[in-house]
């Protein structure tokens, strides 16, 4: 596979941050499974092999494991010790390994904070969902992402649990849709704005911070958008565009991940890793759901064998 291929043609490398989807508490490849494929990619059993975007993400997973790259897969906001439980409860998405990273590479790129000033929020708006992480002492404290967020520009983001109820069965492809492109300008501008505002505002409630950091494709694939954005978050903090490493060209998730990966590879990047504590990250993203039917879910995600392929 390319990407197998592309890797082990730059090698020797020390260690490979892999594609996470959900995230797993730093499972190198070679130990990967189907149960941890299965928990990145979240897919019920009968949706399984046809569920929308997740066949490509797949394949290069398992191709990862059955190659012999360094390769090792990150944790989510939800793995990590620094948030609070009561933040998990009936909790999957957090912020995503690759939300993680943007906030890593924010922290690495802040410059050393005045007393009293070490907290903020990285807003990552990307081209289907939106996230919001907040950084407070090196640490991921707290976070909303996906469809558990503020409306995105291809996802509807935090869905309404009767609306859920009347068009199950629900399909995989279903978390795409209904995000605030698909509306005229005016509805679309006021939805999206006014949905990160008050979910930016409600983090500021419970964890107070100054600085606001935005992120993401969707500012520069839609500049209006993130003028209007820019403009109502103001209300709230200090706004500040991030940056990127120097002479990077890939996307800032992927970005932060390098470091990611460095700092676990024990390189100069290790007290960024220390910071957020990756290396005590644990559990499943299914450990904290306290509905009914909880259990029978987290039952059809276990014993499944190496993910690699024959």
């Amino acid at each position: 596979m390319l990407p197998v291929r592309w890797l082990q043609e730059r090698g020797p490398l020390a260690l490979v941050a892999g594609p996470s989807g959900y995230g797993l508490p730093l499972i190198p490849a070679a130990q990967g499974t189907e149960e941890h494929l299965d928990l990145m990619t979240l897919v019920r059993p009968d949706e399984r092999g046809q569920a929308h975007g997740v066949a490509g993400f797949s394949a290069v997973v398992r191709a990862l494991c059955a190659s012999a790259l360094p390769v090792v897969f990150l944790p989510g906001v939800l793995h990590l010790p620094t948030v609070p439980v009561h933040r998990k409860i009936n909790r999957i998405d957090l912020g995503t390994p690759d939300k993680l990273c943007v906030a890593a590479l924010a922290l690495a790129l802040r410059p050393s904070p005045a007393e009293g000033e070490d907290s903020f929020c990285v807003v990552e708006l990307g081209t289907t969902f939106t996230a919001c992480l907040v950084v407070r002492g090196g640490c991921v404290v707290d976070g909303v992402g996906g469809t558990c967020g503020p409306v995105g520009w291809g996802s509807g983001g935090a869905w309404d649990g009767e609306a859920a109820y009347l068009l199950s069965p629900l399909a995989k492809s279903d978390l795409f849709s209904g995000g605030a492109s698909g509306l005229d300008d005016d509805l679309r501008r006021a939805l999206l704005s006014e949905s990160l505002l008050k979910t930016v505002a409600g983090l500021q409630a419970v964890t107070p911070f100054g600085d606001i950091v935005l992120s993401g494709r969707l500012l520069e694939g839609e500049p209006e958008l993130a003028t209007l954005v820019t403009a109502e978050l103001q209300r709230l903090g200090r706004i500040v565009r991030l940056g990127g490493l120097p002479g990077a060209w890939v996307k800032q998730a992927a970005q932060g991940a390098a470091l990611l990966a460095d700092g676990l590879a024990g390189g100069r990047h290790e007290p960024l890793v220390t910071s957020l504590r990756l290396r005590e990250a644990s559990g499943s993203v299914l450990d904290w759901l306290r509905y009914l039917g909880a259990d029978a879910v987290r039952a059809t995600f276990r014993g499944r064998g190496s993910c690699a392929p024959p």
